[in-house]
């Protein structure tokens, strides 16, 4: 079963998570140096599970797909995947998918003596202060980002 799309808006695209399938990569059990080469990586036996090892509770796991530059500080960019879980509780200075007022962005939770605030990774963008009149989700929190170099 693929990945079946469940929201597209201007700063995320939602995808559900299918761990059916395996997705097994060769592995280097002793670290990859990043000085000089290692003999060592003449020798790679070992492999793991790529959904099993970004996915630990399939039932509450989803992909998301970056639109936009607000968390670009944080080393997530625009066509970013994002792993999400919605089954961890959304603690401060996690990274988390909210929805607010009716929209998606990802944002990092900070909680102070003021209350909640929405904080970007960027300074081109403010932090939301939430308030009373705000309709807020914490809808999961971030686990993995995915992108290309």
């Amino acid at each position: 079963m693929s990945a079946l799309k469940l929201h597209s808006s201007r700063t995320l695209e939602i995808y559900s998570a299918s761990i059916e399938t395996e997705l097994e990569i060769q592995v280097v059990s002793e670290g990859i140096s990043a000085g000089f080469p290692s003999p060592a990586l003449d020798f790679v036996d070992l492999s793991i599970d790529m959904n099993k090892h970004l996915v630990k509770h399939p039932s509450t796991t989803f992909y998301g797909r970056v639109k936009g530059q607000s968390m670009k500080d944080a080393g997530i960019f625009d066509g970013d995947l994002l792993v999400i879980d919605k089954s961890l509780e959304p603690i401060d200075n996690k990274i988390a998918v909210c929805f607010i007022d009716g929209e998606f962005t990802i944002k990092r939770i900070k909680f102070d003596k003021e209350g909640l605030w929405l904080m970007p990774e960027n300074e081109a963008y403010h932090p939301i202060k939430v308030t009373e009149e705000n309709q807020l989700v914490v809808w999961g929190i971030v686990t993995h980002v995915i992108k290309a170099l």
